[in-house]
């Protein structure tokens, strides 16, 4: 039993410095000093997709207008030109007459990937040589095209930055957040602090001569998703993604568990499809296996005290970290962080079966994506 409590607590003491590791690079991330943007300020293409009316859409699309920037376009792209955000986009444009922007339609089939077909022809429409792809369920703030272009530097290929999950009106998207902020932008920071960064399709803010030379936008439909590809990319490039050391908002509003649920599952497919062995070690990431294991333990006779102990442990600095991003951690999103990491075990599991998941109606299979289904 002795040689049992001993192994127990080797396993709790580890977990528990992975999360104060990832935590600490986080923060070293979040409070790094900010770059300097190259002079005079580069022009920049702004890409945003947009299909059918989102919650918070003309709030989002609208902050896209207000860059505090010398020289930007605006190219939106909608499938279907019948597309309801269409007409939201053309009023917007007549209210900010002074910005370059907009709309182009039409859906070309280059990929198995949506969005990325509704990304081509914005892409071949740019004017410029730093393109920004950005979904268009994010809140830009007036800084985001120079505080991304400060980020540049002579080996940066691609600039990204994971969404903060704000303004959750149920639980559920109160744990959607939380798997956003917490658990997958902290780590995210904590990759990108170590200089390996990756790639979230969010935002892509692209040096555009390390796509061309790659084969262009297309060659992006080579994994199931394009920030996947983007991060292989610019690997293969030998230049580096980096992140700002803050990110910027998504409105998430109303969620379900189902939806969160089907989500989370695709995106840790996703993950685990193109970069195994980094999704091996996540189902360590989360608290549940190691409360387990200190439940274990104080079966086997250790203090109950070691429970309460292990959590203010546990989730005291991902409170810390939560508190110097100004993202959500009230009472309930400190549920929602207990709720998620019961999850991820199972969710950890799911993701190993199949190779396929929906997104917005489409279904995508690893197999189709390596044929080139979709693609002309």
């Amino acid at each position: 039993m002795g040689s049992a409590l001993i192994w127990l607590a080797i396993f709790i003491g580890f977990c528990l410095v992975m999360q104060w590791a990832g935590i600490g690079l986080a923060l070293a991330l979040l409070w790094r000093r900010p770059g300097i943007a190259p002079q005079p300020l580069p022009p920049v293409t702004v890409l945003r997709p947009v299909c059918g009316l989102e919650n918070f859409l003309e709030e989002t699309l609208e902050t896209t207008f207000q860059a505090d920037y010398p020289k930007f376009e605006l190219i939106f792209c909608a499938a279907d030109p019948a597309d309801p955000a269409v007409p939201l986009v053309e009023r917007l444009m007549a209210k900010y007459p002074q910005v370059a922007a907009r709309v182009l339609t039409g859906d070309d089939r280059v990929s198995g990937n949506p969005k990325l077909n509704n990304l081509v022809k914005g892409w071949n429409a740019a004017r410029f040589d730093h393109v920004l792809m950005s979904d268009s369920n994010v809140i830009l703030p007036p800084d985001y095209l120079s505080r991304c272009m400060a980020e540049f530097t002579p080996r940066t290929g691609l600039v990204s930055a994971p969404p903060i999950g704000i303004r959750a009106e149920t639980f559920w998207a109160r744990v959607e957040c939380a798997f956003l902020n917490t658990f997958q932008a902290r780590w995210q920071m904590a990759s990108a602090a170590l200089g390996n960064g990756f790639a979230q399709g969010k935002m892509l803010f692209w040096d555009a001569a390390v796509l061309r030379a790659a084969g262009g936008i297309a060659v992006l439909g080579r994994e199931m998703a394009e920030d996947v590809a983007s991060t292989k990319v610019v690997r293969a490039a030998g230049k580096v993604v980096r992140l700002p050391g803050r990110f910027f908002e998504q409105p998430v509003g109303s969620r379900d568990r189902a939806t969160v649920w089907s989500r989370q599952v695709r995106w840790a497919k996703v993950r685990r499809l193109g970069f195994p062995l980094y999704f091996l070690p996540e189902v360590l990431a989360g608290a549940a296996l190691p409360f387990l294991a200190t439940l274990v333990l104080v079966g086997l006779g250790a203090s109950a005290w070691v429970i309460p102990a292990f959590l203010i442990l546990w989730y005291g600095p991902e409170y810390a970290l939560a508190a110097a991003g100004g993202w959500p951690r009230g009472p309930a999103d400190l549920a929602a962080w207990l709720v998620r990491d019961a999850t991820l075990p199972f969710l950890w599991l799911a993701a190993w079966r199949g190779n396929s998941f929906e997104w917005r109606g489409n279904a995508m299979t690893a197999e189709d994506i390596a044929r080139g289904k979709g693609s002309q």
